[in-house]
């Protein structure tokens, strides 16, 4: 569905939106209760709309200065390839910019097929000759 105006929000991630969102992209679910905490300790989030329906989301975690973690980058399948993808990182880069200090490290967990995407807004991929591959571990309980 294309749409030419869309309402771009900061901080207005909600735990419904955000389940919502990433269940349409069949990302891991997680318990409501767990949304709602790991929301709580977000850094940064944007929600885009169009209407009154959210239809992409973005959020930051970290220490607020000097490491910054891109995640739930997560676009409604009937509203990709529209540039909101571009448009969530541009506000993404927009706040690490302003409160991020010199040399800060952003990192993020592209979606494969994605890496593309993200390497034209700068971000290197690894391993390459001067950096160990991104490692990840899942807590199973």
């Amino acid at each position: 569905m294309l749409t030419d105006c869309f309402r771009v929000t900061t901080h207005t991630l909600t735990p419904d939106i955000y389940i919502e969102l990433r269940n349409k992209v069949a990302f891991k679910p997680y318990a409501y209760e767990d949304v709602v905490i790991a929301l709580r300790h977000t850094l940064f989030s944007i929600v885009i709309f169009d209407g009154d329906k959210p239809v992409a989301i973005g959020r930051v975690v970290g220490d607020g200065r000097i490491v910054f973690f891109i995640k739930d980058v997560v676009i409604d399948p009937d509203y990709q390839r529209q540039s909101l993808g571009k448009m969530i990182m541009n506000e993404i880069d927009g706040y690490i910019d302003m409160v991020g200090c010199d040399g800060a490290y952003i990192a993020l967990m592209a979606t494969p097929g994605t890496e593309g995407f993200y390497e034209h807004l700068g971000f290197i991929q690894r391993p390459n000759d001067g950096l160990g591959a991104g490692m990840v571990k899942f807590l199973h309980k």
